[in-house]
């Protein structure tokens, strides 16, 4: 019996300079353990909060839990310490570096949840920047699944990247194509969700639509170690 996926949630950082921010799992991690990939993580409980609808017919004709988007933005605060979110007026946030690691070690240890966060410093999550493009279900051969949906928000003025230690081991940014070069030439492991998230933003770089091309579960190989 093959095991029932978790729902997920990836998000695609993009700079002003159109790259992307990758971050390296610890060696020691058994699921994707020395792997580039993105912020992300499985939905939580305390993201199951009541939102309104948010999805783009524009982009998908399918609906899926709204949750999937709060867990988008805990993620990539948890770990990289992105706030993807606004004042209720609108204006830019910016949190101080001691507030914020407070606040991270308070969602990591499950101390509270991202709509508490919200709440307490009278933010709103940031939809508009959390562009849905695509949807992933680890194959059934694999004994951990995922049904992951993947996001692209642009990294907010004002704000840098820091990786949480714990859960990261390396982090750098880097353009699409120059990751994909990476990969090929042997110096950078990268997942097959990863290397075709890749692909669907050069070619949404190129012009295209930001629309994730139909994934070939054939060609998944499962980045686990032996």
């Amino acid at each position: 019996m093959s095991a029932i996926p978790r729902p997920a949630s990836t998000v695609v950082l993009i700079d002003s300079q159109s790259r992307v921010y990758l971050t390296k799992r610890p060696e020691t991690m058994k699921f994707m353990g020395g792997f580039y990939v993105f912020p992300g993580g499985a939905v939580d409980k305390g993201d199951q909060v009541h939102l309104p609808k948010v999805i783009d017919d524009s982009v998908t004709n399918e609906s899926f839990n709204p949750a999937h988007y709060v867990a988008a933005a805990r993620e990539l605060f948890e770990e990289v310490g992105i706030v993807i979110c606004k004042s209720q007026e609108g204006s830019v946030v910016h949190l101080d570096i001691e507030k914020q690691a407070a606040y991270r070690r308070q969602l990591l240890d499950k101390d509270i949840t991202f709509y508490d966060f919200l709440i307490q410093e009278h933010l709103l999550l940031d939809f508009e920047n959390l562009k849905y493009f695509g949807h992933i279900v680890t194959p059934e051969v694999s004994p951990i699944r995922f049904d992951t949906r993947f996001f692209l928000a642009k990294l907010p003025n004002g704000q840098l990247p820091h990786p949480d230690c714990h859960e990261i081991s390396d982090a750098f940014w880097i353009s699409p194509s120059e990751a994909i070069s990476e990969y090929e030439s042997g110096k950078i492991s990268l997942a097959p969700p990863t290397l075709h998230s890749l692909k669907t933003i050069i070619n949404y770089l190129n012009g295209e639509p930001l629309v994730m091309s139909r994934f070939h579960v054939n060609d998944y190989k499962l980045p686990f170690k032996k």
